[in-house]
């Protein structure tokens, strides 16, 4: 592996809030409900500590960097108020600068009596907003075990315009239990028509360790989900939205904290059960922290840190799996600067994916054909 250069790696900040007022059916994120129905100050004011404590461990890792972008998830994050953002920025701050144009994320819940005005949250530094509506249809709210109606969510997406923000990304699932074509698109039209800048569409899988997941609902037929699909994206293609990833659709900029994700950079982490990913001139590593909110808080954090190296023989998934769900992929010459590891020990998988068509027939970029995203998995096998 040859030695790799951090500083041509942009650096993020991922911030997990690991409380919500209710867990869905459906959900396997770390994400526990809030103790006695309401997050209490004194609790809010432990974890923000908590964070900065942890942040304060990480801070070789930057290497002189600034934050390109942070991610504030959960959990619901907006159960933190505003003021105790405006803070904990502050704080992070004063230990790392944040880039100039640093885009910051806040997950949220449409429901008003979850969190502070979005006006609080823009003046404390927040400037995108992505919120968990799921749906707009009552009954499939119910199913979901979501506690906002579907006015909230249509009231959510307004406000937060009214607010001053420009970039509100509304997430969507579809493939809902029973739920028809005509259900689906009227989620997509109601997010579309009512300010939407961004939208994350993607079909319910059941997860391992959820309600979902022991009850079994009853979820489309393939034929019905492949009809929701193929609709669907003639929709949003039609409205002027842009499908650049595997469930992300824009008419604005894309999200670029995930773009740097799907490419490959690096990105601090600060939470209970928070997951990060370094690159050092030796290899990459990837860590995560104490899961439950409890144990995060009663340790110091040093043990938070559970730390691994990816290892040569695993650098070729780990780099496939998140370049390959953009739907343009990436510059060939990207995979060698971000792990060390030359191109051309995958020429015999990459020639056959290609002969395929699965891959496009380009040397100088790694990306999927039409084709090969609907065999996603099956050309992601290929680098195992």
């Amino acid at each position: 592996m040859a030695k790799l250069n951090p500083l041509a790696v942009p650096l993020s900040l991922y911030i997990h809030m690991p409380w919500c007022v209710r867990k869905c059916p459906y959900c396997d994120f770390n994400s526990h409900a809030v103790p006695e129905g309401k997050l209490s100050l004194d609790l809010e004011q432990q974890y923000l500590h908590a964070l900065v404590a942890d942040f304060k461990t990480q801070l070789h890792f930057a290497q002189g960097r600034k934050i390109h972008s942070v991610f504030i998830g959960g959990g619901t994050p907006s159960l933190i108020s505003a003021q105790g953002y405006t803070w904990l920025f502050a704080q992070l701050k004063s230990l790392v600068a944040f880039e100039e144009d640093c885009e910051i994320t806040l997950e949220a819940n449409p429901g008003t009596v979850e969190h502070d005005p979005f006006k609080d949250y823009l003046a404390a530094g927040i400037n995108r907003l992505s919120l968990g509506v799921q749906s707009f249809n009552v009954a499939q709210l119910q199913k979901l075990g979501r506690i906002h109606s579907d006015d909230d969510a249509i009231l959510a997406i307004r406000h937060a315009k009214e607010a001053g923000f420009n970039r509100v990304n509304v997430d969507l699932m579809h493939g809902l239990p029973e739920q028809n074509l005509e259900q689906a698109l009227l989620d997509l039209k109601l997010a579309v028509e009512n300010g939407a800048t961004h939208i994350s569409w993607y079909q319910l899988t059941i997860e391992p360790n959820t309600v979902f997941f022991r009850t079994q609902p009853v979820l489309p037929v393939d034929d019905v989900l492949e009809e929701i699909q193929a609709k669907g994206e003639e929709y949003l293609k039609a409205n002027g939205f842009i499908n650049y990833e595997v469930s992300a659709w824009r008419k604005e900029l894309p999200s670029a904290h995930n773009l740097n994700y799907w490419q490959f950079g690096d990105y601090l982490a600060i939470g209970a059960g928070a997951h990060g990913k370094v690159t050092q001139t030796d290899g990459v590593y990837r860590f995560q922290k104490t899961r439950l909110p409890k144990d995060y808080l009663a340790k110091v954090p040093a043990e938070h840190l559970q730390y691994k190296r990816i290892e040569a023989d695993e650098m070729p998934f780990e780099f496939m799996m998140n370049a390959l769900r953009l739907n343009q992929g990436v510059a060939a010459q990207l995979y060698q600067q971000r792990t060390g590891l030359p191109l051309n020990t995958l020429q015999p998988v990459l020639d056959s994916l290609r002969e395929r068509q699965l891959m496009v027939d380009d040397l100088n970029v790694l990306s999927c054909t039409e084709k090969g995203h609907i065999f996603l998995n099956s050309v992601l096998e290929e680098f195992l």
